[in-house]
């Protein structure tokens, strides 16, 4: 896991489910590169063809509501998403993001489309360069920093299996 990283916000409401992120009708694949030609699309048209690698969503409280499927998360990945911030997520969306490896930040901050967040995950700070508003949220435990560093659960599983 990047200790660091720097990023252009894109800002979402309270209560974004799965259904907005991923719509139920592209879960026939897996492919997060696939996912994320659809990612938003019924709330936010533009955001695939906007969206740029390394990209951070702001969100307001209990991001990721509804299905348990991993292709939300997926989705965002496959988009160049590198970090999503919100003061709450679904539970069953927090730990699959874990799972594949898309950092999750619980903090409320105030940023809006096109601001530029510098995140500081060892430190657990983040600054919005557009406004020098800064933020502190608890660092992310060492177990799930380590699920994170070896890249994805499932890419370790396969390791462990020797393929």
């Amino acid at each position: 896991m990047e200790k660091y990283i720097k990023g252009r916000v894109w800002r979402f409401s309270e209560n974004v489910d799965t259904d907005q992120i991923i719509p139920a009708i592209y879960l026939v694949t897996g492919d997060k590169q696939e996912l994320a030609k659809h990612a938003f699309e019924n709330v936010r048209p533009d955001f695939a063809k906007d969206v740029s690698d390394g990209d951070i969503i702001v969100a307001g409280p209990n991001f990721g509501s509804g299905s348990s499927r991993e292709h939300a998360p997926r989705a965002l990945l496959g988009a160049g998403i590198r970090c999503v911030i919100a003061p709450s997520f679904a539970r069953i969306f927090y730990r699959n993001s874990i799972n594949i490896g898309l950092p999750l930040v619980e903090c409320d901050v105030d940023a809006v489309d096109g601001d530029v967040l510098a995140i500081d995950f060892e430190d657990g700070k983040i600054v919005n360069t557009n406004t020098n508003a800064g933020y502190t949220f608890p660092s992310l435990p060492d177990f799930l920093v380590d699920l994170l560093d070896v890249g994805l659960i499932e890419n370790t599983k396969r390791k462990l299996k020797g393929k």
